[in-house]
């Protein structure tokens, strides 16, 4: 310890020669390093410290520049080695945590499940029979060609690769599509982009307009108008004593939209409910939206996937083409090529004219630039070389109707298994039903029921992906289903 004059004259330095060094300390690390600087210059050294600096006591740690903007929300702590910053508790404790998605809840649910005999029927995605992903062999060629070609890895454009908008708007409409020059395209990050992308363009170009979706939807359908900020309203379409389409209750309720209203249609394989409208029907539809003037927008998520024939599977939307409607369409490759992962869409509308096309394009764009930029892209690379290539749109199209067979396979199996288990219910909409899903009937109890007694899982309004049955596990599925339906 110092004599009093030495101490004195410490306390001046500190005051006269060290106050600029000692006020940035402060700033810097807080009032405690203030006060530990303002004890040593008095000579007062804690107990053990005897040769340590106030930099080692506190082992300071210089913040960011940029935490002093946030300087409000830090709190400095003597309590250890370390100076630690907290985020306020009450910054978001007013945000409640979200619902779990309907159909992602199902696939967390899954995984949990350690029972090895569990089946997962919820997930929209292709298995082979033994119940694995499915790579398409036109994909893995398509990958090595473009290996071979070395191309680059330059951003796209924002409306993305205007070859593969080209053929993928060739492979919707068809060959003989018209003046396609009057079709604005662009390409989008799959189904659900092409949606979003839609959505806002309504959102700002039809102001008041309301968007139709079918009852039921697909749910994520309803999120994606609702945070574009587009009403919805529903119109029926699926009638559960038949397990078939409500005819008569669709054109009751869109014959009360007004003019200029959208209406959402699923271009083939309704999801959830797998019932299409018969090409009869389709005829009508089309007659009653031009009556009305409603605008159509498609939703092609399983183009080929269906039936197994392309052709077939685009008779809804080549034939609103051909009666004149100006229309939106919404494309997917996720399932029918198996690109679930590689994001790849188009979003195609109708419009009168080349120059009115280039007008709705170019908004078109500005809407993708802020959302997104541009699209990625290998998936649209792939796609472009498969429908580009003879051989490998061949090849393709081999594959996507062995897809679309060994479904249909499935649900026929499923049926005669059911019928085989002694039910008495009717099953007939087993195979009636086309596409990815089946609407099994099964009430929210059941599906609940099938999960915790026999680990089978589906979302609660019984829709089947019927891609996740085998052929060595179609026979289980039939007993469950059997079960939980005779005794409930």
């Amino acid at each position: 310890r110092p004599p009093p004059q030495k101490r004195v004259l410490l306390l001046l330095t500190f005051f006269f020669v060290g106050t600029s060094q000692s006020f940035r300390l402060m700033r810097k690390s807080g009032p405690p390093a203030f006060v530990v600087s303002f004890v040593f210059a008095l000579g007062c050294r804690p107990k053990g410290t005897k040769g340590t600096t106030p930099a080692v006591l506190l082992r300071v740690q210089t913040p960011p520049p940029t935490s002093r903007i946030l300087r409000r929300g830090f709190q400095t702590t003597m309590s250890g080695a370390t100076e630690e910053s907290v985020v306020p508790a009450a910054l978001w404790s007013r945000v409640d945590a979200a619902p779990k998605d309907p159909i992602l809840g199902v696939s967390e649910m899954f995984h949990a499940d350690t029972d090895p005999s569990k089946m997962l029927l919820g997930t929209g995605a292709y298995r082979d029979d033994s119940g694995k992903p499915l790579v398409l062999e036109c994909v893995r060629q398509a990958e090595k060609k473009l290996i071979e070609e070395a191309k680059n890895m330059e951003y796209l454009p924002t409306q993305g690769d205007n070859e593969y908008i080209s053929r993928s708007v060739r492979l919707a409409y068809g060959k003989d599509v018209g003046d396609a020059s009057a079709i604005a395209g662009v390409q989008t990050l799959s189904g659900t982009g092409a949606c979003r992308l839609f959505a806002e363009f309504i959102a700002r170009f039809k102001k008041g307009a309301v968007c139709y979706v079918p009852d039921p939807t697909w749910s994520n359908h309803l999120n994606i108008f609702r945070d574009a900020g587009v009403e919805t309203k529903s119109y029926r379409y699926y009638k559960a004593e038949t397990r078939g389409l409500d005819f008569d209750g669709l054109k009751e309720d869109l014959g009360k939209a007004k003019e200029g209203d959208v209406v959402l249609l699923h271009a083939c394989a309704h999801n959830p409910t797998g019932v299409d409208p018969s090409e009869d029907e389709w005829v009508e539809i089309s007659k009653l939206f031009k009556e009305k003037n409603l605008f159509p927008f498609l939703d092609s998520a399983y183009q080929g996937f269906a039936s197994g024939d392309c052709d077939k599977d685009a008779f809804a939307l080549r034939m609103f083409k051909r009666d004149g409607h100006a229309m939106a369409l919404a494309q997917s490759f996720a399932k029918n090529m198996g690109l679930y992962g590689h994001r790849v869409g188009t979003l195609s509308m109708v419009c009168a004219s080349k120059e009115e096309a280039k007008v709705v394009e170019s908004q078109l764009k500005v809407i993708a630039r802020a959302m997104y930029s541009s699209p990625p892209l290998q998936g649209a690379n792939l796609v472009s070389t498969i429908l580009g290539d003879e051989k490998l749109n061949a090849l393709w199209l081999t594959e996507v109707k062995m897809m679309a067979d060994r479904i249909i396979d499935m649900r026929s199996k499923l049926r005669e298994a059911l019928e085989k288990s002694g039910s008495t219910l009717r099953w007939k909409h087993v195979t009636d039903q086309i596409g990815m899903f089946c609407y099994s009937g099964l009430t929210p109890e059941q599906v609940d029921r099938l999960k915790d007694e026999h680990h089978i899982y589906m979302t609660r309004n019984g829709r089947i992906s019927m891609a996740g049955v085998t052929s060595k596990t179609v026979e289980r599925l039939a007993q469950a289903m059997h079960a939980v339906t005779s005794s409930s």
